[in-house]
């Protein structure tokens, strides 16, 4: 018994290169337009709440390296500004790399205090305060950031500060009651 064959359909290659260009053409000029409020005004002046930074511009490492004497007052000045709480306690100075500084403050009687960190070196400084009892703060500061630790203290206390540094460093620190 013979089969049989159902006929085959020919397509031409160039039937199939056309509906091929016409599929492309018609998904390629249907795209989409983005767009986006950048926050400028039809007119494109910038409104004053719009700032521009450029990226490419890297921060100044000599703002990282330690100072000394009159620039080294100017330093903490700007990085520990005037409050209008009680301060009880400020102190500064320049390590060595390697150096580590033990300081004290006078006894502070009980509440709650504000203690500010801030440093200025090539690498971390770490800040070590505690009391007679426990470590208030243990960190590892990120020079050119500064840090606000808030601590209760429950009864007339005196807090040991110790600060250390592998590389040359700035530090300074602030106790003001809150």
């Amino acid at each position: 018994m013979p089969t049989a064959q159902a006929p085959r359909l020919q397509r031409s290659r160039g039937a199939a290169a056309a509906a091929a260009l016409a599929v492309v053409l018609a998904c390629g000029l249907s795209a989409c337009e983005y767009e986006y409020d950048d926050g400028l005004s039809a007119d494109d002046t910038p409104s004053p709440s719009v700032t521009f930074t450029d990226a490419t511009l890297p921060q100044d490492p000599g703002m990282n390296r330690p100072v000394s004497g009159a620039d080294l007052n100017h330093w903490v000045a700007e990085v520990l500004p005037e409050l209008q709480g009680q301060v009880f306690h400020t102190g500064y100075g320049l390590l060595d790399a390697g150096a580590t500084r033990n300081e004290t403050t006078t006894q502070l009687p009980s509440g709650t205090y504000a203690l500010t960190l801030v440093c200025r070196s090539t690498r971390r400084v770490s800040f070590t305060i505690r009391d007679k009892e426990s470590t208030l703060v243990d960190l590892s500061l990120r020079c050119g950031t500064s840090r606000v630790n808030v601590v209760q203290l429950p009864a007339d206390t005196v807090l040991t500060v110790r600060v250390e540094s592998l590389a040359p460093a700035n530090f300074a620190y602030r106790v003001s009651r809150l």
